[in-house]
């Protein structure tokens, strides 16, 4: 339930922080009149997400058992390749988004009221679209689904309060410290789901079982114990895995963590000469 929790918060701040942005500028640069075609945009993508969500919720119902698996254990590792890329992707560009959107709604208000339209809808859709196979992929994998979604609204409410007080000036959060540490969680996060998706292509015999459980430590981890239905909620633990999965798991943590956590301590190791922009101030890590 955390898990879906912290997804919900921090894609839906990345979001709301997009919007955030493009809202302010409009203001700024007296360009209100396109403010209705911006959000325009920006509600098509969220129905455009909901979409999403309904489908990947509904959609297999009517699938064979085997077809069912095949889905969720695709989508599953499709959800850690998403993951993945989101969190390097934000470490290397958050430092430039706010430059980037700017730039980006400077030419489509030049160009037509469209472009405009698809500032907003490419701007909120892409993670809507993140969110969606995120939060279905960490619900499907959790044994309280409702509890998940739950967590998931409450964590897109939060991220959207937070969005609004920091645009308004009322607090101040290092988002660079934010996302670095959510990404770290996150990481951990994708690779139970990674695990959850490897059982499922299992089960279906797309993929090898590669005999009997690499190891069982359910009689130490009950899952039916609070702290083992905890580690299930938050890391998708289970206590019996199989060997395919627990060689995905190890070498998704120690391959993944590690680049990510050399790419975003990085800059905080240089020298402060090194670490200048051009106008001579020291650059914030991503």
């Amino acid at each position: 339930m955390f898990a879906s929790l912290l997804i919900g918060l921090r894609e839906g701040l990345e979001a709301a922080l997009v919007v955030g942005v493009l809202v302010a500028y409009v203001d700024r640069i007296g360009r209100r009149d396109v403010l209705p075609r911006l959000w325009t945009g920006v509600a098509a993508a969220v129905v455009l997400s909901l979409g999403v969500g309904a489908v990947l919720t509904w959609g297999p119902y009517g699938l064979s058992f085997r077809a069912q698996e095949i889905l969720g254990g695709s989508f599953s590792i499709l959800a850690v390749a998403l993951v993945t890329w989101m969190v390097f992707w934000m470490a290397a560009n958050a430092r430039d988004m706010a430059r980037d959107l700017r730039s980006a709604l400077d030419a489509a208000i030049g160009s037509s009221g469209l472009a405009v339209v698809l500032i907003g809808f490419v701007s909120v859709g892409r993670e809507g679209i993140e969110t969606a196979l995120l939060l279905w992929a960490s619900a499907s994998s959790s044994q309280n689904a409702a509890a998940a979604t739950i967590a998931a609204t409450a964590g897109i409410l939060l991220a959207i309060v937070i969005a609004w007080a920091i645009n308004r000036g009322l607090v101040r959060v290092d988002l660079s410290r934010f996302f670095r540490w959510t990404g770290v969680f996150l990481i951990v996060v994708a690779a139970g789901i990674l695990v959850y998706g490897i059982g499922d292509l299992q089960e279906a015999a797309v993929l090898p079982g590669w005999g009997v459980a690499a190891f069982d430590v359910s009689a130490a981890v009950p899952p039916s114990s609070w702290y083992g239905a905890l580690l299930a909620g938050i890391l998708n633990f289970t206590p019996t895995p199989t060997w395919a999965q627990s060689a995905a798991w190890i070498a998704y943590l120690v391959v993944v963590l590690s680049l990510f956590l050399v790419r975003t301590t990085r800059g905080r190791t240089l020298p402060a000469s090194d670490r200048a922009g051009p106008s001579g101030t020291v650059r914030s890590p991503a």
